[in-house]
């Protein structure tokens, strides 16, 4: 079994070296290990550190593309390499190498094609107060709409199977962690999780620059996501939420209007806005067989993109 350990990249010069180091030259079941790297335009000395530590597979950016564009670099080039499983490892020294071996077991048992680390939460320091309590609220959304096990859903420290892979698509710029989990549940790749230690000496994150802005960009990620996997769970209860509402208001307008009877009051504001909210509502409903039939159609056009990856990967190594 061949282990890829892909590493994102962008000015990590500090710990760069400390990560590479901590990667474990052998562990049960793999034969074979190979560390790549993939920059994402770094302006500092991340990709010389990375030759002197004898990384061997180092692809760059020209520009910084950012942390979900840099994740499915390192799993297309992993798979271009042949890997049987894929773990992705932060640059910045937060996760505890020596547990790949936790994340590969699910995988070499064939149990699991995807298996995240769960980081002890309640023990980083660098988490605020607010933070971690978010934390726990955004796995647990995830998890109901993955319908997926995962308790630490920004989890970074992943293994992933070449099968698993070969059907992994990211769309944002922003990150890969739920995205993937997402789409994992929602097309039957089977996804656990297992505890994993943390480094007290790693930096505070890149990505997340405040609350707000993290919890604004997950947001945006996971209702894209839900409008491309469950097209049709959305907009059909979104039309007849839209139309029950139009409904009851009509429902209100004619007990108003000729049953208790008001005398110079025709309550025509409500009757327009109850005929307004059943012509959406309806509308809407068309919308989701329609979003259903695009979604059909996208299942079929990725399942031919892993047909033609997995065909291209076995071509290059054969």
């Amino acid at each position: 079994m061949r282990l890829v350990v892909q590493i994102p990249c962008y000015n990590e010069e500090l710990l760069l070296a400390k990560t590479i180091k901590s990667i474990p030259k052998n562990i049960t079941g793999i034969s074979e290990i190979i560390t790549i790297l993939i920059d994402d335009g770094s302006n500092d000395n991340s990709v010389e550190i990375a030759k002197k530590e004898g990384v061997k597979h180092i692809f760059k950016h020209k520009k910084n593309l950012g942390l979900a564009k840099t994740f499915m670099t390192g799993i297309n080039e992993s798979i271009k390499l042949n890997a049987d499983i894929i773990v992705n490892l932060d640059a910045d020294n937060q996760y505890n190498a020596n547990d790949i071996n936790l994340l590969v077991k699910p995988i070499l048992d064939n149990s699991h094609e995807i298996v995240i680390g769960t980081r002890p939460i309640e023990e980083i320091k660098n988490f605020s107060y607010v933070k971690k309590k978010l934390q726990k609220i955004g796995s647990f959304v995830v998890r109901k709409i993955s319908g997926t096990n995962i308790l630490d859903v920004t989890s970074g420290f992943r293994a992933i199977s070449k099968k698993a892979a070969l059907q992994l698509i990211v769309f944002n710029n922003f990150t890969y962690t739920l995205e993937t989990i997402i789409q994992a549940g929602n097309i039957g790749i089977p996804t656990t999780c297992v505890d994993i230690r943390i480094n007290s000496d790693y930096r505070k994150s890149k990505l997340v620059k405040s609350n707000f802005n993290y919890i604004k960009n997950s947001f945006f990620i996971i209702l894209r996501i839900i409008l491309a996997y469950q097209p049709f769970r959305f907009f059909f209860t979104l039309g007849v939420l839209l139309f029950s509402i139009g409904v009851i208001l009509g429902v209100r307008w004619l007990l108003l209007t000729y049953v208790f009877i008001e005398v110079g009051r025709t309550h025509i504001p409500s009757l327009i806005l109850s005929i307004t909210l059943m012509i959406i509502g309806f509308q809407t409903c068309i919308t989701s067989l329609l979003a259903d039939l695009m979604n059909i159609n996208r299942q079929h056009l990725e399942e031919m993109r892993t047909i033609i990856k997995n065909f291209e990967s076995k071509s290059k190594n054969s």
